[in-house]
C-alpha cells in the first residue's frame, strides 16, 4: 500500500512540477494579459494539493496548511484578557467595544444605537479567559442575557468582536468564516432628506441620487406631517398633551399601535399620499422607495394608508404594527399588494420563526446589533429563504456595526439592501480606516473586503476622539469593576 502511495506521490509531483513550469512560462509571456497574470501568480502562491502533502512529514504538512495564519497569532492559544469601550456621538450615543487578547490582537464590536454600554460590560466576567475563536460556544453561553431591541446590544457587540478577532487570528475576512460570499459589494438604502418645501426636497434627493450615487431610498410617511392640519387626524390631541416624546411612557411614541385609537381621516390620507407622490415624481420608478415611521395607529388605519399608497409601487411598508403581533401582520399582508416588513427589534431566529412560518411578512428586516450578531443573522436570512422570504437589513450605528452587516450581507443569498442611516454625517466614514485601502462606500454600495482579515477596519483614533459623546469622554479606560462574575447563570435545574 505504501509503495502505491509513494508511486502516486512521485507521479503527482512530476505533474505538479510540469504544471508549475507551464504557469511560470505563461506568467513571463508578454502576450499574457494582466488580469490573467495576476490570477496565475495568486494560484502559484496560494495553491497546495493533496498530492503535494502526501509526501510530507506531519510537521511539514502542518507548516504548509497553516502558512496563511498570521504568525503574530496562535489561534488555539488565544485568550480574552480585557473588554473596554468608548461612547461615540453617533445617533446620540453609540458605544464601540474592544475585546483584548493575550497575543496583542483585539476585536471591535458595537452596542446598538441608544443602548446602554453596560449591556456589554456585564458580559466581561463571563468571557475572560475564553478563546475568542470559539464564537458559537461563547454566544450560546451569553445569549441568555439578550432581549428584544436594545436589550440585545451587549450580546451582539461581543459576537461582532469575536468574529473580528477570529478573522484576524486566521487571516481571513469574516464573511469567509460564515461560509463564503455571494457578492463583492453591498447595495445600500438611504433615508430621503426631508425639507420644508418640495423644491428644496427635490434638490436634496437629486444630490442623493446623482452625487452620492444611492439607488434605493427610504422615507417617512408620518402622521407628524399632519400636525397642525385640522381635520386630518382623530384623537391625536390627547396623545400630544401627554408629551409626544420617548421620555413619557404614556406618549403615543411609547404606546403600542393598537392602543392609541389615533385614526387618519380621508383628508389626512390625501396629505400623506401627496408627500409620496412628490418623491416618486422626482425619483421616477427605477429607484425603490421604502417607507417607515408612520406613527402609532392600528392595523385598520395601516391598511387604509397602505391601500392609498399602492399605486406608487413602494418597496415595502415597515413596522406598521409591533413585530410581536403575527396575526395582525398576516391580516395586513393579505390585504395589501405592497410588500410588508418588520424585524429590527427581534432577537434571535426563534423569535423570527412565527412570522416566517406564517408568511406574515414579505421581507424580514433584522438589525444585526439586535438580532444576535453575524452568524445568527445569517441563520435568520437562510431560514427565511427556505420560505421564499427575502431579507433586508436595518443599521443605524457606527462603521463597526456597518461592516459587521456588510460581511453578513455578503454571505447571505436572499439579501436585498442594507440601511445607511448616517449618510449626511461628514465625519462618519472617517471614524475608521480600512485595512486593505478600499473605500468604505462607493456610489451607494459598501465594498466587501476581499482579503482584509476580520471586519477589515481599524479605528481612526484621532477622529474618534473628536466625536465622543460629551457625557462620557472616557476612551477605552480600564473596566476592572466588571471583572468578577457574581452569579450562577445556568437557566435550568
Amino acid at each position: 500500500m505504501k509503495s502505491i502511495i509513494k508511486q502516486i506521490t512521485e507521479s503527482n509531483r512530476a505533474n505538479e512540477l510540469a504544471e508549475a513550469e507551464a504557469i511560470k512560462a505563461e506568467i513571463n509571456d508578454p502576450k499574457t494579459k494582466d488580469n490573467r497574470r495576476d490570477f496565475l501568480k495568486k494560484t502559484a502562491i496560494g495553491g497546495i494539493s493533496l498530492a503535494g502533502m502526501m509526501g510530507l512529514s506531519i510537521t511539514d504538512t502542518l507548516a504548509e496548511t497553516t502558512s496563511n495564519v498570521k504568525r503574530s497569532s496562535n489561534p488555539s492559544d488565544l485568550k480574552i484578557t480585557d473588554m473596554r469601550y468608548c461612547l461615540t456621538d453617533v445617533m446620540g450615543g453609540t458605544a464601540i467595544i474592544k475585546i483584548y487578547t493575550n497575543q496583542g490582537i483585539h476585536g471591535l464590536g458595537e452596542v446598538r444605537d441608544a443602548a446602554d454600554v453596560r449591556y456589554a460590560l456585564m458580559l466581561k466576567s463571563r468571557i475572560l479567559g475564553m478563546n475568542p475563536c470559539n464564537v458559537e460556544m461563547i454566544f450560546k453561553s451569553i445569549k441568555q442575557f439578550g432581549g428584544p431591541a436594545r436589550q440585545a446590544g451587549g450580546v451582539c457587540a461581543v459576537e461582532m468582536a469575536l468574529w473580528d478577532l477570529c478573522g484576524k487570528a486566521y487571516g481571513v475576512p469574516a464573511w469567509q468564516l460564515l461560509g463564503g460570499r455571494y457578492r463583492d459589494k453591498i447595495r445600500l438604502y438611504a433615508d430621503t432628506p426631508e425639507s420644508n418645501s418640495p423644491a428644496e426636497q427635490e434638490r436634496l434627493i437629486k444630490y442623493r441620487i446623482n452625487e452620492q450615487g444611492y439607488t434605493w431610498l427610504k422615507m417617512d410617511v408620518s402622521i407628524r406631517k399632519l400636525k397642525g392640519k385640522p381635520g386630518t387626524l382623530v384623537n391625536s390631541q390627547f396623545w400630544d398633551n401627554l408629551g409626544g416624546n420617548q421620555s413619557n411612557y404614556m406618549s403615543y411614541n411609547n404606546t403600542m399601535h393598537p392602543f392609541t385609537q389615533i385614526q387618519i381621516t380621508d383628508k389626512g390620507l390625501e396629505e400623506l399620499t401627496q408627500i409620496v407622490e412628490n418623491i416618486r415624481n422626482v425619483v421616477g420608478y427605477e429607484i425603490p422607495i421604502s417607507t417607515d415611521h408612520y406613527g402609532h395607529f392600528d392595523l385598520n388605519n395601516g391598511i387604509r394608508l397602505g391601500k392609498a399608497l399602492e399605486k406608487y409601487r413602494l418597496a415595502w411598508l415597515e413596522d406598521m404594527v409591533p413585530w410581536q403581533y403575527t396575526e395582525q401582520w398576516k391580516t395586513i399582508s393579505a390585504a395589501l399588494e405592497t410588500p410588508t416588513l418588520t424585524g429590527e427589534d427581534i432577537y434571535l431566529l426563534e423569535n423570527f420563526k412565527p412570522l416566517i412560518h406564517e408568511r406574515a411578512v414579505d421581507i424580514v428586516h433584522p438589525d444585526l446589533a439586535s438580532s444576535g450578531g453575524l452568524l445568527e443573522t445569517k441563520r435568520i436570512g437562510d431560514y427565511a429563504e427556505e420560505f421564499g422570504i427575502a431579507m433586508a437589513m436595518h443599521q443605524a450605528g457606527t462603521p463597526v456595526s456597518f461592516m459587521a452587516n456588510v460581511h453578513c450581507a455578503a454571505a447571505t443569498q436572499n439579501f436585498l439592501s442594507l440601511e445607511h442611516h448616517s449618510v449626511d454625517v461628514p465625519w462618519w466614514e472617517d471614524l475608521v480606516k480600512t485595512t486593505d485601502g478600499r473605500k468604505l462606500i462607493d456610489k451607494g454600495y459598501a465594498q466587501v473586503p476581499l482579503t482584509a482579515p476580520g471586519l477589515g477596519i481599524e479605528l481612526n483614533e484621532d477622529v474618534l476622539k473628536q466625536h465622543l459623546k460629551p457625557t462620557d469622554k472616557s476612551y477605552f479606560a480600564p473596566t476592572t469593576e466588571w471583572d468578577d462574575k457574581r452569579s450562577h447563570d445556568r437557566t435550568y435545574s
